[in-house]
């Protein structure tokens, strides 16, 4: 059950939940806020009563509006940098592996709780804490395809993470426009164009010390 789902579950003002039920709860209420009015524009009164708890309620797990934010967006940083691992380790071949790293990063952004743009169009990017948790996602994420690519090409440390970080780059940046144009494009169809254009690039650098596949 995701948080936002807790959240419809758990939404009746009263309802005594445990700890750790309670806080995702309160997660998936300042999630549906956040992603509709910003950080700005988002009141901890909103939260509360979109969770159907007391203010006081909703201090007692996050001191205040930041500290929310913050664990909020752990949170998605975390699922984004899974995604990409889990598509890296989920075949051995190169062309599916770019194939499922693309697709990654076009679930993410297409997951109807909207949490991506915490992540990729924060409001609140001045925020020091906010800046380093963007910025440590996009580089991890990157430097899990950098290992990927290195191994395979030989090409060093460097070269490979200029290459990781152009892959990732172009598909968080193309996955959102695709769900912000409301494209007739079909998701897997989406997913195939952008391979073919990165497959192409990328395949251009034989497999170190094996038949390129």
């Amino acid at each position: 059950m995701t948080a936002i789902e807790q959240t419809e579950a758990a939404r009746p003002r009263g309802t005594r939940l445990p700890r750790r039920a309670r806080r995702n709860q309160l997660l998936g209420a300042a999630q549906e806020v956040f992603v509709a009015q910003g950080y700005h524009a988002a009141a901890m009164d909103d939260i509360a009563e979109r969770a159907g708890v007391s203010k006081p309620v909703l201090y007692q797990h996050f001191p205040g509006k930041l500290e929310l934010y913050l664990a909020l967006l752990d949170q998605h940083c975390e699922s984004l940098l899974l995604a990409v691992r889990t598509a890296l380790a989920s075949t051995s071949d190169n062309k599916q592996r770019v194939a499922a790293t693309m697709d990654a990063y076009f679930a993410y952004v297409e997951d109807e709780g909207g949490a991506f743009r915490l992540v990729f169009e924060s409001d609140l990017t001045n925020e020091p804490a906010v800046r380093e948790r963007v910025e440590r996602v996009s580089l991890q994420c990157a430097e899990a395809i950098s290992d990927v690519i290195a191994e395979d090409t030989g090409l060093s440390k460097d070269e490979s993470m200029l290459l990781a970080v152009g892959l990732g780059g172009v598909s968080q940046v193309v996955a959102r426009y695709w769900l912000a144009s409301a494209s007739d494009i079909p998701r897997d169809t989406a997913v195939q164009l952008l391979t073919s254009l990165a497959w192409r690039g990328i395949a251009g650098f034989p497999l170190h010390g094996a038949e390129q596949h």
